[in-house]
């Protein structure tokens, strides 16, 4: 490449020579010169270069050596070691047979003790005494790997604790026991306060039932309480002075029934679950028990004055019967017909006053189970609404939308049934009253009868 690129100067220069008419050889000879420097130049930088590799390659060689030597040692070593080994195994080996048959049945033993305390340290993490008792669990543990180790053995302090733990959570579990303990609270607040262990089932505090949750090992309250009547009598079991008898729910199964009451809906929110026509109907009831209240009321102070009425020969205007026989007084020198006209229209009059609200309350009794069922049918439109969009792949879906769909119904029947009952009630006073007045006015119109005949002097 150099070659013809000196071939194409020299053309070049001899063209640009002739071209410019100066000297031709005044510049071969200055090209000359360069190409020469150049060779010179190229060559020396050839030579360092080589002198460079050849020095690497000699320092390559030198490390090689040593890496070999190097290599030669550990394998040296590597040997070495293998046979240190062996003759560890060999002894340890003969150490293990020595130990065994030194151990002898204590091996049992141990493999016994190593069970029963992973079988104890089951039923200690979910205990509600641990929370009274802390620390057991990491005693077990380690308990559990000297007996299952060969390089340790338990002590026997560490066997006696193993017996008085187990001793101490069968004694704990029959009694009732107070201290004061952390307990979680629903926002995630730790607070200690005093709480009250009964056995191994239930922990109650100042606001009612606590939990012990084995996964954390700490005492949870209840993010919701049961009903009032298990909460206030755990309340009042807490507050209780030692030695004092008190009655309290418990829960044998140590949380799952507790879990289940919290799941079920209170009485509120089971009004809520039946929407307006719920309230609708619960509005109706509330009706119904005030004018039957009323009427309870109203006849109870009639029927009084009306005994007190038929005791007195003079009327009184506070009472039908008393307006009655005002009435006849009234009208008694008339003839009998006229009379008993008169007599009829004043008992029509006295009717509505006795019989007021019962037929509302009747009809009541026939509206609310009819708007239950109204609701009820409602709810079941918008249950089969759901299970179109979503299906029938979760049961609790389906039984939930039928559960809040049938409240209507209960409701209904709730406010029908006792409504049924004071309209009988009600409308059995009004009878009886207006069968006193009939009555009365009957023997009016007989004795009026017969002074008229002449039979009966007049009073």
């Amino acid at each position: 490449m150099k070659k013809w690129l000196i071939i194409g100067l020299l053309f070049a220069g001899a063209g640009s020579a002739q071209a410019q008419n100066a000297p031709a050889s005044q510049s071969v000879d200055d090209l000359l010169k360069l190409v020469e420097k150049g060779i010179a130049r190229d060559a020396a930088q050839q030579q360092q270069r080589l002198q460079a590799f050849i020095k690497e390659r000699e320092k390559q060689g030198e490390i090689l050596k040593q890496r070999e030597a190097d290599l030669a040692g550990l394998e040296q070593q590597s040997a070495t070691r293998e046979q240190q080994y062996q003759a560890n195994e060999a002894e340890l080996a003969d150490a293990q047979s020595r130990l065994n048959e030194r151990l002898g049945s204590l091996k049992e033993l141990f493999g016994v003790l190593q069970q029963t305390a992973g079988d104890f340290k089951g039923q200690v993490a979910g205990s509600v005494l641990s929370s009274q008792y802390p620390g057991r669990d990491e005693f077990l543990t380690a308990l559990i790997e000297k007996a299952g180790a060969s390089t340790k053995l338990p002590k026997i302090e560490e066997i006696e604790r193993l017996w008085f733990e187990m001793q101490r959570e069968m004694t704990a579990a029959g009694k009732v026991a107070r201290y004061p303990a952390d307990v979680v609270q629903p926002d995630g607040e730790v607070q200690q306060q005093e709480v009250v262990r009964v056995g191994a089932f239930n922990v109650v505090g100042d606001n009612g039932y606590i939990v012990y949750e084995p996964e954390t090992a700490q005492l949870k309250a209840l993010t919701r309480q049961p009903a009032g009547r298990y909460t206030s009598s755990a309340r009042e079991f807490a507050a209780a002075a030692p030695g004092q008898v008190q009655d309290l729910w418990m829960d044998p199964s140590r949380g799952s029934i507790l879990g289940l009451l919290i799941q079920s809906p209170s009485l509120s929110e089971r009004i809520r679950q039946g929407g307006i026509v719920g309230y609708i109907i619960i509005a109706l009831g509330i009706v119904a028990l005030l004018m039957a209240i009323e009427r309870l009321v109203s006849l109870g102070l009639i029927s009084g004055k009306v005994h007190q009425q038929m005791n007195q020969p003079e009327p009184r205007d506070d009472n039908p019967l008393g307006r009655v026989m005002a009435t006849y007084r009234k009208w008694q020198k008339t003839d009998t017909e006229t009379l008993e006209l008169r007599l009829a229209e004043s008992m029509q009059q006295e009717v509505p006053r006795i019989q007021r609200f019962l037929p509302l309350l009747k009809i009541i009794s026939v509206v609310a189970p009819l708007l239950g069922l109204l609701g009820t049918v409602t709810g079941m439109i918008n249950t089969f609404q759901a299970i179109t969009l979503f299906g029938t792949g979760d049961p609790k879906l389906m039984a939930g939308g039928i559960s809040q769909a049938l409240v209507t119904t209960v409701l209904g029947l709730c406010v029908a049934v006792p409504t049924v009952l004071l309209h009988t009630v009600v409308s059995g006073r009004a009878k009886r009253l207006g069968a006193i007045i009939q009555e009365r006015a009957t023997g009016i119109m007989a004795e009026h009868a017969e002074r008229e005949g002449g039979h009966v002097p007049a009073a």
